[in-house]
């Protein structure tokens, strides 16, 4: 009993590669639950340095926050962890360092466009997997497929695009993600 006790323990910790999701409380968070009908609105990629856990997320600008603080700025500090259910191989995890260098400090991207000179958060975490890995996790939809008549949506949409929105842009969502059947989840 006592060793699966241990080995239930040590399954949660957190492990480079792991993937953490939670109720963002920034001024997009409803509009984004809202066009996705998920209350996960925000996502990053774990890494230690020095031992610590940190998450690596496109925010203002992409960096490198403490777990603490992270798990802190979702709504209720309720997070769901997951990770690939074959994990992330040294290998690929060293490609994922290696990006993770190459794109700190680079700006958010408010209008989630899918470019490599400003990154949303999704699209954060999809690319360091896709790059790394060559996993896509969850699948990349047109804007069009999103629920856009919620007020919340609508006034961020037109604010952001001054009411040209764009229909056929291709985006990842932090709910396409997490529901992809390779990740499992470890701790909620």
């Amino acid at each position: 009993m006592l060793l699966f006790l241990a080995l239930a323990a040590q399954s949660q910790q957190l492990v480079d590669g792991d993937l953490v999701f939670h109720r963002s409380q920034s001024s997009q968070a409803a509009a984004i639950a809202a066009a996705t009908g998920s209350e996960y609105t925000h996502v990053g990629v774990v890494f230690h340095i020095e031992g610590s856990p940190m998450v690596f997320e496109a925010v203002e600008p992409v960096k490198m926050t403490s777990f603490s603080d992270w798990k802190r700025r979702g709504k209720g500090g309720h997070v769901v962890v997951k990770r690939l259910e074959e994990g992330v191989s040294p290998q690929a995890l060293e490609k994922m360092e290696a990006l993770r260098e190459k794109w700190l400090g680079l700006h958010y991207d408010a209008m989630f466009q899918w470019s490599d000179d400003r990154m949303y958060c999704s699209e954060l975490a999809w690319k360091l997997f896709d790059q790394a890995t060559g996993i896509q996790l969850g699948a990349l939809k047109p804007l069009t497929e999103f629920e856009l008549a919620d007020p919340a949506v609508q006034e961020l949409l037109i604010r952001r695009t001054g009411g040209r929105i764009p229909a056929d842009q291709l985006l990842i969502s932090p709910a396409e993600m997490m529901a992809d059947p390779r990740l499992i989840e470890v701790r909620k």
